[in-house]
């Protein structure tokens, strides 16, 4: 008797474990080029277009973002680090650096998106707050990137759908 009750308190372990495993193994991997498809994005300009490089390795992401609009193109970079840690960074604008913040970058509970959390004390503007969720569909090919925002002008919302080129 006591040999089934050891045999199975190890069993539900390895299936624990396996579990621990698998939802660590299950965090996804943004890395590739995207291009937006503004007509399932939501909340943006119509004449804004976007366009993505993600380079991930682990829990860092690298990312260089290239906005069109009809006044032209600029390029912003930045970098996440999803291990939960608050860390300084850069707002960037149109035309650079424009304040400072503070950012915390993790995985949800799940592990299967990225949360971002920040705070930013911008230069003319005053402060912001910002939260992103990055989410990759089933097929690896759709991004999804929800953005709400707060600042002098209130709440804004947006949603950004990415497809992988």
């Amino acid at each position: 008797m006591k040999r089934k009750i050891v045999a199975g308190g190890f069993a539900a372990s390895l299936v624990a474990l396996s579990l621990v495993v698998a939802s660590a193994a299950a965090k996804p991997d943004f890395s590739g080029k995207w291009v937006m498809d503004k007509a399932k994005s939501e909340g943006l300009p119509p004449n804004m277009d976007q366009a993505m490089t993600v380079t991930q390795t682990g829990d860092k992401i690298e990312l260089e973002t290239k906005i069109t609009t009809p006044n032209g193109e600029r390029v912003i970079k930045d970098s996440y680090t999803a291990d939960g840690k608050e860390t300084d960074f850069t707002p960037q604008g149109p035309q650079g650096a424009m304040g400072k913040g503070k950012r915390t970058t993790k995985w949800s509970a799940d592990g299967a998106a990225l949360e971002v959390s920040e705070t930013a004390t911008l230069d003319g503007a005053g402060e912001v707050s910002a939260t992103r969720k990055w989410s990759l569909a089933a097929d690896g090919k759709t991004l999804t990137v929800e953005l709400n925002f707060s600042g002098e002008q209130g709440m804004q919302k947006t949603k950004r759908v990415f497809v992988k080129q």
